[in-house]
């Protein structure tokens, strides 16, 4: 089942620069919070030994995406004044571009006998290029094989090894005390991956799940307290601009009523990690979280029709996985968000992938209907045979589906129709339907090997 591994967001270990006479304490608690929208929320917490009176804390490696009106700063007895977000990295071409207007030197190397010359020259402009002034001449520095390397008197204090977040604050004594910093970042992501290994002739599937945590937000996270939040929090792509709540789409499916397993948070699923974890910049990281084996499940063949029309040529129906993630089934847990990858045994014994496809959160004890690809071999043909208006805003249809097998066994066809409206009725039916929900109606439908099936129906609908 679960393997309680997931949820968290993590602040970097490196160390808190604050005036002379006072230190940053060692051992900080690191802990990551990783959202499903391209947030986390980063949380360091440390012990400060400060200085009484105002002064500049410096958190270097804080995340290169960081969101600075995000940043909070508690600790007993002190009070932020201002802070600063230093994002303007060390680089070669920053630094050149720095220089305009000033003076560097440039120093070439003679490929041939080794001899170096140096010359003085002014920045004009880094644009595109370097244009420099040297003496009389202009001249533009180029990569012509020529070794060539340029010295800079300084680093301009603007310049930033690391993304340094500076805090401005008044300490109301000296000593040490415990201290959080939190802020929140984009730049840092996970999903869910799942592996199902279907064996269609004892009806069951063995389901793993993995978690890959991804890293683009420009910095490391070493030793963290991670944790990973199920769910669409609420974000604003536009502060400043009034965006009017508008209702989400409906979801396909039957949605479960179980409580499901795990902590929460809020209306959120949480899954911590086991184990502290390292999320180097640019990198991706697997974890497992789920283990479940002989959950109930079983291969259908459906074709859904989302209104009242014909196709002049028949179509495939898709084949698809259908089980459900109710304790009663074998799994008994939410699923997060994710792509679902299919396989079956071959003759020879050895797992082939069949197909994918992607699943919404979905709480525990709902049904799950994985479509896997779509049978050549199992085709439906639908016909509007008749339809009527009979009466104010109220309609009749009449349809008829050919549904053709040929393949050497019978099989089962789950035949949708979609399209009903305000006080739908089945005034006739060829075979027995069953209401899926308010716009949908259903059949189970018998197909014969190398045979064919004809189901018709009439329906009184209004709108």
């Amino acid at each position: 089942m679960f393997r309680r591994a997931l949820l968290a967001a993590t602040l970097l270990t490196a160390p808190l620069l604050i005036p002379t006479g006072a230190h940053a304490q060692t051992a900080p608690k690191l802990s990551i919070t990783i959202y499903n929208n391209d947030l986390a929320l980063v949380q360091d917490v440390r012990s400060l030994d400060v200085a009484a009176g105002r002064q500049r804390l410096e958190f270097k490696d804080v995340s290169a995406a960081i969101r600075p009106e995000t940043v909070s700063l508690s600790a007993p007895g002190i009070e932020i004044v201002e802070q600063n977000f230093d994002f303007d990295l060390l680089t070669p071409d920053k630094l050149m571009e720095k220089a305009v207007g000033r003076q560097i030197r440039i120093i070439r190397t003679n490929p041939g006998d080794g001899k170096e010359t140096s010359e003085v020259a002014t920045v004009l402009s880094a644009n595109e290029g370097v244009v420099l002034k040297i003496g009389d001449r202009i001249e533009v520095l180029r990569d012509d094989g020529v070794p060539t390397r340029v010295i800079f008197d300084k680093v301009p204090e603007t310049l930033r090894a690391r993304p340094t977040l500076s805090v401005t604050v008044e300490a109301d004594k000296a000593g040490a005390r415990p201290a959080t910093l939190s802020y929140l970042t984009t730049g840092l992501s996970w999903k869910a991956d799942y592996v199902a290994l279907f064996d269609e002739a004892k009806g069951a599937l063995d389901l793993q799940g993995w978690i890959t945590l991804g890293n683009q937000s420009g910095s490391a996270f070493e030793n963290a307290e991670t944790q990973l939040v199920a769910g669409e929090v609420n974000i604003l792509a536009n502060p400043n601009v009034y965006q009017p709540y508008r209702q989400p789409a409906p979801r396909g499916g039957k949605a479960g009523i179980e409580p499901g397993v795990g902590p929460r948070v809020a209306d959120y699923y949480v899954y911590p990690l086991a184990q502290k974890t390292t999320i180097a910049a640019n990198q991706s990281k697997q974890v497992g979280f789920l283990s479940a084996q002989g959950v109930k499940a079983r291969k259908v063949y459906e074709y859904r029709q989302g209104w009242f029309s014909s196709l002049s040529e028949p179509t495939s129906a898709t084949v698809a996985l259908q089980f459900s993630n109710a304790s009663a089934a074998g799994l008994g847990a939410q699923l997060p968000a994710g792509v679902m990858r299919v396989y079956m045994r071959d003759a020879a014994g050895d797992p082939k992938f069949i197909g994918e496809n992607a699943i919404g959160h979905t709480p525990a004890g709902s049904e799950l209907s994985i479509k896997t690809g779509e049978a050549f071999d199992v085709t439906v043909q639908p016909t509007l045979t008749a339809s009527e208006s009979i009466g104010k805003r109220r309609y009749g249809y009449t349809m008829s589906y050919v549904l053709r097998n040929a393949r050497p066994e019978a099989v089962t066809v789950e035949l949708r129709q979609g399209g009903l409206g305000v006080e739908a009725k089945v005034k006739k039916e060829s075979l027995a339907s069953r209401r899926i929900d308010a716009g949908t109606l259903g059949w189970s439908v018998p197909v014969p090997a190398n045979g064919e099936t004809t189901v018709t129906f009439e329906v009184e609908t209004g709108w």
